[in-house]
């Protein structure tokens, strides 16, 4: 659900500059503001599951942060909110400079109203790196929140979802390894089974030939070796049978493996998964005019997972329609075996 809160904790002398700030930061919403931080680009794109399940905690504030002085946080964290830097990247963002200007001044209201406001855009940017499984950076914004009200109603739900999401990650990486050994361990039985296969029937065809010999008593040395070569050939051409039969039906069941599974593969097909869902702006009439909605927005998810296609289904008006299909045109999923049609319902609340 989109909320728009108000900013009214701020101190009468900030609170014009941190309407407007914040207001340029909703245009972004969110999600779609982390598209040009590197940081946050750099943790989506994690090593091995194992290194991502044992992501350790990040500190809140960085060292160069904290080392800055009062005047050039305070700059700095202006411009980093004009610019919506709100959470991201570490070490460069408005939250940061501002818990390190809260320990130096630490009674500065306009500061702590300032943290008050960002904390619910970093509770949604941490869900969205959970649910991406980007652990290191879903560290480093729970240590924001942490630090900026370690009593914070969210933060042992975020907790517990982080360690549950790393070890179920840990737990596939063990699963697909298992995998992979019992999938080697099996191709190197075949082996060994077709080796003592060809080898039998080596000993077959000799026996054959050794029957044959007393017949032929006065051949020639030089017609046992043609015989001999003769039942090398047969032995090795029944071999050359065997593994093509043998390559057949592993074709035929890797052909078949994936129609076993109907409702697993209709369902993979169809899970749509959010890579990126930015919020839409809030119509500026509306929010003068503390006007609340809610839209429903059909649309259809592309296989590259973007958006082709999106209509309201319904609204009590048309105040959000643009925004919201705007919205939802932006959005972006993770691809899928198909085209996946379904509706999403957007709510917008100025607050109270």
């Amino acid at each position: 659900m989109f909320v728009v809160k108000p900013f009214s904790r701020l101190a009468p002398t900030r609170r014009p500059y941190f309407h407007l700030a914040l207001a340029l930061a909703l245009a972004c919403a969110v999600a779609g503001c982390k598209k040009d931080d590197p940081a946050a680009t750099g943790a989506a794109a994690p090593g091995s599951p194992a290194a991502q399940a044992v992501a350790p905690p990040q500190p809140a504030v960085s060292a160069e942060v904290a080392a800055m002085g009062a005047d050039q946080l305070r700059e700095s964290a202006s411009t980093a909110l004009r610019e919506q830097r709100l959470y991201a990247p570490a070490a460069n963002n408005a939250m940061e400079y501002y818990l390190a200007l809260r320990d130096k001044q630490p009674n500065d209201p306009a500061v702590a109203s300032a943290l008050t406001d960002l904390q619910p855009y970093a509770l949604i940017a941490t869900e969205q790196s959970i649910g991406r499984e980007d652990f290191v950076e879903a560290q480093r914004l729970y240590a924001l929140m942490e630090k900026t009200d370690p009593q914070a109603p969210a933060l042992p739900r975020l907790k517990t979802s982080i360690a549950a999401a790393q070890q179920a990650l840990a737990q596939r990486a063990v699963d697909e390894k298992t995998r992979t050994e019992e999938e080697t361990k099996r191709l190197a039985d075949l082996e060994k089974q077709r080796l003592q296969q060809q080898q039998q029937e080596q000993q077959r065809a000799a026996a054959q030939l050794a029957q044959q010999a007393p017949a032929t008593p006065a051949a020639p040395a030089a017609d046992a070796a043609a015989v001999a070569a003769a039942a090398q050939r047969e032995a090795d051409r029944r071999a050359a049978e065997q593994r093509a039969a043998e390559q057949q039906r592993q074709a035929a069941a890797a052909a078949a493996a994936p129609a076993a599974p109907p409702a697993a593969a209709a369902s993979a097909s169809t899970d749509l998964r959010p890579i990126s869902m930015p919020q839409p702006r809030y119509p500026a009439a509306a929010l003068r005019a503390r006007q609340s909605g809610q839209v429903q927005v059909e649309f259809t998810v592309g296989a590259d997972g973007s958006v082709s296609s999106a209509r309201v289904v319904s609204a009590p008006d048309r105040v959000f329609d643009r925004e919201a299909v705007a919205a939802v045109k932006r959005w972006r999923f993770q691809p899928v075996d198909s085209p996946v049609t379904t509706r999403r319902t957007i709510a917008f609340n100025p607050g109270n």
